[in-house]
């Protein structure tokens, strides 16, 4: 399966005897999938099954669903508020009865006035209501489609730039690997420095106890095999999960903050500048690949 990134845009029209409408979808980051719809009254009972099709193809992201309908007004009719009517009719009554004189109003002058007269759509049969739901439904699955497409379009872009910092990051722990400073002679050499540095400074009144806790403390901090391996393993994952494709981005994400524990670690160990140099490096690739991985389904 191949990566989709979270942000993507579709829209699609269509028509169905004199009903034109348009559907627009917006999807950004999310933690989780965010189903937000916007449908014209009349059309609630599509609600559960625009939810049922969005979450069949879509697994995270804030996406909003906005359906936007306009009928042919040759189809409106024209018809009577009896309400209305009956409220500017009740007026002119009292009217009458408080000025006597007063002209009666012209048939034109009353259906003038506001509310008297509406223009109202045309209710469908059931038939022809399910055959405008299916359309509807139709042209939304199209939408989908193309939404889809575009965060698959961007989710390979992401995974080509997330690809060469894995590439850097395997690069870097490599070269942690063979620094000169990690040769046994080197690490041998550093810890008679600092063993002959604590006796100095007790003037040679060290307890040999203490003296090979010592020992044993700045040969342990000097040890980052382990840092090492794991460095070597969480690359090897994030390869396997890329590979792999389909909704990886919270797993990414996990694996970002294994690795940038790793290099915290290698730096706060490190008592060598060009080893502290490769774990600086490697915190700023991790941070990089932790802003493309918020993108990521």
């Amino acid at each position: 399966m191949a990566l989709a990134s979270m942000t993507g845009f579709a829209r699609a029209q269509a028509e169905s005897g004199p009903v034109r409408w348009t559907w627009e979808l917006r999807s950004v980051n999310g933690k989780s999938l965010d189903l937000r719809i916007r449908i014209p009254t009349g059309l609630e009972t599509l609600e559960p099954r625009i939810r049922e099709r969005c979450s069949k193809v879509l697994r995270r992201g804030n996406v909003s669903i906005g359906l936007a309908m306009q009928r042919d007004q040759s189809e409106q009719q024209l018809q009577v508020n009896e309400s209305a009517l009956t409220a500017v009719l009740s007026t002119i009554d009292l009217l009458k009865a408080r000025v006597p004189d007063l002209a009666p109003p012209s048939l034109d002058g009353i259906l003038s006035q506001k509310g008297v007269f509406e223009l109202k759509e045309p209710e469908d049969d059931e038939e022809a209501q399910a055959a405008l739901h299916k359309a509807l439904l139709t042209s939304l699955d199209g939408a989908l489609i193309d939404l889809v497409d575009m965060r698959h379009t961007e989710g390979q872009a992401i995974g080509t730039v997330l690809r060469g910092q894995i590439d850097r990051i395997a690069e870097l722990t490599q070269a942690a690997e063979t620094l000169p400073a990690r040769k046994p002679e080197a690490i041998k050499a550093r810890l008679k420095k600092q063993v002959s540095e604590l006796l100095d400074a007790s003037d040679g009144q060290l307890d040999p106890q203490r003296l090979h806790q010592e020992a044993v403390f700045l040969a342990t901090k000097a040890d980052i095999r382990e840092e090492l391996d794991r460095l070597h393993a969480h690359v090897a994952a994030v390869r396997d999960l890329m590979d792999s494709g389909g909704a990886i981005g919270r797993r990414l994400d996990f694996l970002a903050q294994e690795f940038n524990r790793e290099a915290n670690t290698l730096c706060s160990k490190s008592n060598d500048v060009d080893l502290t140099a490769i774990g600086l490096d490697l915190k700023a690739v991790i941070d990089q690949m932790r802003e493309q991985i918020q993108n990521l389904e």
